[in-house]
């Protein structure tokens, strides 16, 4: 498996060995003690699948607040999507930077999310699906989420109107979040 740090802190794209023949391929997506060597040292407690049917569909920019933070490790299992990464912690040398990274069923990549920060996608294909796996439970009362098109941020989703949730169309800007993930917690 190879591994590249992002721009932002903790944040790791994965390329897992694919085995390919006349059959199709084969890969691991995921092995404990490569993953603590790539800097993925966490404890998966939940598995979260979504299915999108129209391209163009943007889901987030979503986060837990502590207690219930979490880290996420996605991927792309069906079409295409713009993964995006973004640094809410307040405390950051890099707040409100964020990354974006194409994820797609062929180039089989990952992306781990530490806590600390929003994500988000959006559908670059119609019937897309995303997997990821979360270190921590949902937690309603913890449940939180940014507008996509927060100006502070800027974030380049390279579509004008994207198809959003009632929650994500009426998301609060990064300034008038409630936000309490910091870097300072020994992330």
């Amino acid at each position: 498996m190879k591994s590249t740090h992002a721009s932002l802190p903790g944040v790791v794209l994965l390329e897992p060995a694919v085995h390919r023949d006349e059959r199709g391929w084969f890969m691991e997506s995921y092995v404990l003690e490569r993953m603590k060597a790539k800097g993925v040292d966490v404890t998966f407690v939940q598995d979260n699948h979504s299915f999108s049917l129209h391209r163009g569909t943007l889901r987030g920019l979503h986060f837990q607040n502590e207690p219930m933070a979490q880290s996420k490790l996605v991927r792309c299992t069906r079409g295409s999507i713009l993964d995006v990464v973004a640094d809410i912690r307040r405390d950051s040398p890099t707040f409100r930077h964020w990354a974006s990274l194409e994820l797609t069923s062929m180039n089989m990549r990952q992306v781990f999310v530490p806590k600390g920060y929003a994500h988000g996608f959006l559908t670059l294909e119609d019937s897309t699906e995303v997997q990821y796996k979360v270190d921590n439970y949902f937690d309603k009362r913890s449940d939180r989420n940014i507008r996509y098109d927060d100006p502070d941020l800027g974030i380049e989703w390279t579509i004008e109107r994207p198809i959003l949730s009632d929650k994500d169309a009426n998301a609060p800007f990064l300034k008038d979040s409630d936000c309490n993930l910091l870097a300072g917690k020994g992330r």
